[in-house]
């Protein structure tokens, strides 16, 4: 949580500085200073002068210098400073799609704004659209952006969740007097963003529990501090509730808590058709004190007449239906990937060279990466003219020379052009294991004209794998207008594989795409889309996805082992004469 916390500062001197008009190369060197910290492993504190920071990639003397001062103090002279020129809302209004620093400086100059409050009003009172630069449909698209913000305001992505959930429930397990413990809620099913994390213990001796967990180090403000319940806020933000419950109910408990209040209503009226009551407590005979089942899960399941569902899928979309008609998919699991499928180098827009990014994958246990740095179009990216790409892809081949038997595919991530064709000619695609062909421009294509453009791009016989597919970014940007019940059957024909891109701003195919898009046959692979070998590490939440949309290993390419993924990629490129 450090080097998250150390790289929204960053972040946040960067749009401060850009809302004053600075230039753009200071800009962007606190741009890349966030990644580059937001992508260490080791926590910025276990450095102990300026001179082992600058020894990091895209660290300089500057930065080093403020990531010191911030470890020693919390922030640092320059964010307070530039924090004091402006309104204390003012960055949540480059929150908003349609505003970037420079539309939110003139508004902040020209009408005062200074918050969503006073955006919202000035963009319903008709008083943006006058202004030089504006007009009607950047007032209008204002407005969508407020509601796109406002709806995931006060949630956190599960990549924020997740790592301070694991560590709080590391540290309660280590105490003598708990004997399980667990998240629960949303967290535990999953979801692309949380409102609160819900952890659940079982002790029998719960107060004690509780007078430890309020002390924790994380704690900024106590809301509650019961016997059997807390909650905390930190810091950053994030609510934290507790609950304790005897090892009796644990199961019980945790099954209730998981949710999704849908799910667990329709399991009460499988439990009234057997004339049994469930609850947080356990399983009850109707009028009957003592409990059947509530240790575990699985027993809670069992008594009901049905069997464990994970929790990814408990979310009330035919899971119940498919348990008693033993249908269930067996969920993938993150030791079945063997691979990633979606990775930048420094010859585009990442932070490491190509020897970095394969060396760091190898470490995970993969056989194998595909490198997909951006095509030329995408100049903001770095993309790789031919001449260009020819030498990456030399390097490629330096590099698969002295890591075999791992392996190292040549791949892209190709800009679909306005009219769905691909960034590069044929000859230039021909040299390519894996094309990756996603949209970064012009995504307010009506909806009719941007189906047309994704299939043509899915229908082009180099295409392998549709990248980031609606072009979402969570709470930031909606998703392109599509018909995806005419995409499906296409992909599916032509054996395109749809990405489920595990960036956690992205999470994109979402879960209820997966599973539809599964009943059409469609295969998928999962992409960190790293920039850096940090990012590599973002695979699990590609694979929440992949589990919430029912998927299984067979459905994934990413599951198949070396030889039968190059086997499967010689056998595409025959059948469709590439």
């Amino acid at each position: 949580m450090e080097n998250t916390e150390i790289s929204r500062i960053f972040d946040e001197i960067a749009e401060l500085l850009d809302l004053k008009g600075e230039n753009s190369f200071k800009v962007k060197a606190y741009q890349k200073a966030a990644r580059t910290v937001d992508s260490l492993a080791q926590p910025l504190s276990d450095f102990k002068s300026i001179k082992e920071l600058t020894q990091i990639p895209g660290i300089g003397q500057s930065i080093a210098e403020k990531i010191m001062e911030i470890v020693a103090t919390g922030d640092c002279r320059l964010h307070q400073e530039l924090k004091s020129e402006f309104p204390p809302q003012i960055l949540v209004l480059l929150s908003v799609p349609a505003l970037g620093p420079k539309k939110a400086a003139i508004l902040y100059r020209e009408l005062g704004i200074g918050n969503l409050e006073e955006l919202k009003a000035a963009a319903q009172a008709d008083t943006i659209s006058g202004i030089k630069g504006f007009g009607a449909k950047t007032q209008e698209n204002i407005l969508k952006g407020i509601e796109l913000v406002t709806s995931t305001s006060g949630r956190k992505s599960i990549a924020q969740a997740l790592p301070l959930a694991r560590e709080l429930l590391k540290i309660l397990s280590q105490l003598p007097q708990v004997s399980a413990a667990s998240e629960a809620g949303s967290l535990r099913r999953r979801k692309e963003t949380i409102g609160d994390i819900d952890l659940l213990v079982a002790s029998e001796q719960p107060q004690a529990v509780m007078d430890y967990f309020v002390k924790l180090p994380w704690v900024k403000k106590i809301i509650a501090h019961g016997e059997t319940k807390s909650s905390v806020l930190t810091a950053q933000g994030l609510q934290i509730d507790l609950r304790v419950v005897g090892e009796a109910s644990y199961g019980a408990a945790l099954q209730y808590f998981t949710g999704s209040k849908d799910h667990n209503v329709e399991l009460r009226g499988r439990a009234k058709d057997l004339e049994l009551k469930i609850n947080e407590y356990g399983v009850f005979r109707q009028n009957q004190p003592n409990s059947l089942a509530g240790r575990t899960e699985e027993e809670v399941y069992k008594t009901i007449g049905l069997p464990y569902i994970p929790p990814e899928i408990r979310e009330a979309r035919g899971e119940i239906e498919a348990a008693l008609k033993h249908q269930l998919p067996r969920l993938v699991d993150l030791k079945e990937i063997k691979g990633d499928f979606h990775i930048h180098s420094n010859f585009s827009d990442g932070s490491a060279d190509i020897g970095e990014m394969a060396r760091a994958a190898k470490a995970l246990g993969y056989q194998y990466l595909v490198l997909t740095d951006h095509s030329q179009s995408l100049k903001i990216a770095g993309g790789l003219t031919p001449e260009r790409l020819r030498e990456q892809q030399k390097q490629i081949d330096e590099w698969q020379e002295k890591l075999k038997p791992f392996r190292i595919f040549k791949g892209t991530e190709i800009d679909i052009l306005a009219d769905g064709s691909l960034d590069y000619p044929p000859e230039v695609l021909k040299s390519f294991d894996i094309v990756i062909a996603s949209i970064h421009s012009l995504m307010k294509m009506d909806k009719a004209a941007m189906t047309r453009r994704i299939i043509t791009a899915v229908e082009n016989p180099y295409t392998t794998i549709l990248g980031h597919p609606t072009g979402r970014l969570i709470g930031q940007r909606d998703e392109f207008e599509v018909d995806w019940e005419a995409i499906y059957p296409v992909c599916a024909k032509n054996q395109v594989a749809l990405e489920i891109n595990a960036f956690p701003d992205r999470l994109d195919l979402r879960d209820i795409y997966c599973q539809r898009a599964k009943e059409f046959g469609c295969i998928f692979t999962i992409g960190t889309d790293s920039h850096s070998t940090g990012h590599l590490h973002h695979m699990e939440y590609g694979v929440f996805v992949a589990r919430r949309g029912w998927l299984e290993k067979s459905e994934i390419l990413n599951c198949l082992p070396l030889e039968e993924l190059e086997k499967w990629i010689q056998q595409r490129k025959k059948k469709l004469k590439i």
